[in-house]
C-alpha cells in the first residue's frame, strides 16, 4: 500500500478562491502535505498528464480547462492516501458527490469539479513524479 497520492486544486477552484478551504479540509483529514506548487500548465504538458483520455470526446476540453488559469499541484501523504483522499473529494459530478466533500463544497460541474485525484497507488507514483523531483519532497 502506498501512503502518498497526488492532488490538483483545478483553475476553477481557484479562480473562485475555494484554494483555502481546499487545503484547510486536507489538513483537517490527516493528509500531511509532502511538496506542493502553484504553476499554469503548457498545453503540452497538460496533453502529457492526461495523455490517458488522449481519445476520448472530452480530452481537448479537458486540455483547455486545465491550461485556462494556474493550478495548485500537491503530493499528499497519510496512511492509504489514495482511497482516503477519493473519499475526501467525492464523486467526480459535483451534484452527486456527498455532503462535506471537497467536490461538493467547491466543484462546479463533472469538468470543473475542483480537484484531480490520484486513482491508484501505480498512478500517485507517475503522477507525483510528473510534477515534483525528489528533491522538492519534504
Amino acid at each position: 500500500m502506498n501512503n502518498k497520492t497526488l492532488t490538483i486544486i483545478k483553475p476553477k477552484a481557484l479562480s473562485d478562491n475555494c484554494a483555502g478551504k481546499i487545503l484547510s479540509t486536507i489538513n483537517a483529514n490527516g493528509f500531511r502535505i509532502q511538496a506542493m506548487r502553484m504553476m499554469r500548465l503548457t498545453r503540452p504538458q497538460a496533453e502529457a498528464f492526461y495523455s490517458v483520455h488522449k481519445d476520448r470526446p472530452f480530452f481537448h476540453d479537458l486540455v483547455e480547462f486545465m491550461t485556462s488559469g494556474p493550478i495548485i499541484a500537491a503530493i499528499l501523504e497519510k496512511e492509504n492516501a489514495v482511497e482516503e483522499y477519493r473519499k475526501l473529494i467525492g464523486s467526480t459530478n459535483p451534484d452527486e458527490a456527498a455532503d462535506e466533500t471537497i467536490r461538493a463544497m467547491c466543484g462546479t460541474n463533472i469538468q470543473m469539479n475542483a480537484v484531480h485525484g490520484s486513482d491508484s497507488d501505480e498512478n500517485a507514483e507517475q503522477e507525483a513524479n510528473f510534477f515534483f523531483s525528489y528533491a522538492e519532497r519534504f
